[in-house]
């Protein structure tokens, strides 16, 4: 795996061994607080318009960049627990995705898989 993400990973196991709480660092918990997380990303997008969503002021932005923070260093957590190498996992969905969208198919369209 990337040597940046290792990094990261163990800079979170020491934050939280610090803490004492990898008791409460098991993969559901872990789960749980990521789907928090997303939640409170969306919540800075909420009645907001398409075009507002792509324009966002600086403080906005901050804000947004701290929840999308939360949520990989949770995930990061997750797959650390489970022993997943995130990338390689993401580079085989790309693949995967890849062959469940072809260009041909998909081109264009925001269509599920099973719409083709």
């Amino acid at each position: 795996m990337n040597a940046e993400i290792l990094s990261l990973q163990e800079a979170l196991r020491a934050f939280a061994r610090e803490r004492e709480w990898e008791p409460f660092h098991s993969p559901k918990n872990l789960a749980s607080a990521l789907s928090v997380e997303a939640g409170e990303l969306l919540e800075h997008f909420q009645w907001m318009t398409e075009q507002q969503s792509r324009a966002l002021d600086g403080r906005k932005t901050e804000a947004v960049s701290e929840e999308a923070a939360d949520i990989f260093l949770y995930l990061l957590q997750l797959t650390d627990k489970l022993d997943i190498d995130l990338l390689a996992a993401a580079r085989r969905k790309l693949e995967i995705n890849a062959a469940k969208y072809p260009v041909d198919l998909a081109k264009g369209s925001s269509k599920k898989y099973s719409e083709f």
